[in-house]
């Protein structure tokens, strides 16, 4: 529907949103290929397998570590600085042939190759099993969150809102596992934990953008629902763009000084921040254009009182 209104200043969001909608069609196309085809590099937590968390005396490099544990026949170990200078986590694949207490035992004997005083600070070990209900309970999580959100946008607002929402959020979701999948970035725990908190940062910039838009709907009495989906995303735009950035500064730090522990949940979290802004802007708010928002859908129902149509008596 055409329209002459256009308040000063406001972007044309919606002129975009086709090529837009394209991209991210294609992007989540693309995720979901890569998952499977090459599946996710599930790390200990879904694998199962030995940790070890170890304390050195004398200073030892990583690259020391991997190589030693390579060549006595750990090719596949993890080595990641944690804690105080010195102690070093590693993390083994389960192996069939041994238990926890006797793989603990050869990778201290290779570890003393490198410092006689090493030290043993806790191992710990994870059974296939366990890992496999992880990765249930995991995705179960991931899935119950967003039915609760459907859930709640749509009696919060409007059943339109609560579609874009949830396809928005699910867009987010696929695409940040895209890219772990094409990157090989190991998929533990921590990324669950930064998925969800990706969820629910999305959702919080959606809900800002819906709020606005149905308040506007209530208030501006000329023009298209597209001209007022325009007006509305355009006034709170500088909120979303100076959020995001304020967030992904912060992530930024725990990115590049956080370490290893913590890098996959870092990685999770800046990919999904700017593919959460754009979905935010584009995905939910087009989505919801599309299925035929209106005014009349915002407007508050009048309730007739019970002989409100008789006449007064004279």
């Amino acid at each position: 529907m055409f329209s002459f209104f256009k308040p000063k200043g406001t972007i044309d969001f919606m002129g975009h949103n086709k090529l837009s909608m394209i991209v991210s069609v294609v992007l989540t196309i693309a995720s979901i290929v890569l998952l499977a085809t090459r599946g996710l590099n599930f790390g200990l937590d879904f694998t199962g397998g030995t940790l070890v968390e170890v304390q050195f005396e004398q200073n030892v490099q990583l690259k020391e570590v991997r190589h030693a544990m390579a060549t006595h026949g750990f090719p596949d170990v993890v080595a990641q600085n944690f804690g105080a200078k010195g102690d070093i986590l590693l993390r083994m694949k389960p192996s069939k042939s041994a238990n926890a207490e006797q793989v603990g035992d050869k990778v201290m004997g290779v570890l003393k190759t490198l410092d006689k005083n090493v030290q043993m600070r806790r191992i710990e070990f994870v059974g296939p099993s366990v890992g496999n209900d992880l990765a249930e309970q995991g995705g179960l999580a991931i899935f119950a969150a967003l039915g609760m959100i459907l859930i709640y946008v749509a009696i919060r607002f409007e059943w339109r809102f609560a579609v874009g929402a949830v396809l928005a959020l699910a867009h987010d979701t696929i695409l940040t596992l895209g890219l772990f999948s094409l990157l090989r970035i190991q998929f533990d725990l921590t990324v669950v934990a930064g998925l969800l908190t990706l969820i629910g940062y999305s959702l919080n910039d959606t809900i800002v953008v819906s709020d606005r838009i149905r308040e506007n709907f209530r208030k501006i009495r000329k023009g298209a629902p597209r001209d007022i989906i325009n007006a509305s995303i355009t006034q709170v735009f500088s909120r979303t763009i100076i959020t995001s950035a304020t967030t992904a500064m912060v992530l930024a730090v725990l990115f590049f000084l956080g370490g290893n522990l913590i890098h996959s949940f870092a990685t999770a979290m800046l990919f999904g921040i700017i593919v959460g802004t754009h979905s935010s802007i584009y995905v939910a708010s087009s989505l919801a254009l599309w299925l035929g928002v209106k005014k009349e859908d915002f407007m508050p129902k009048v309730i007739e009182k019970e002989g409100a149509d008789q006449k007064p008596l004279m």
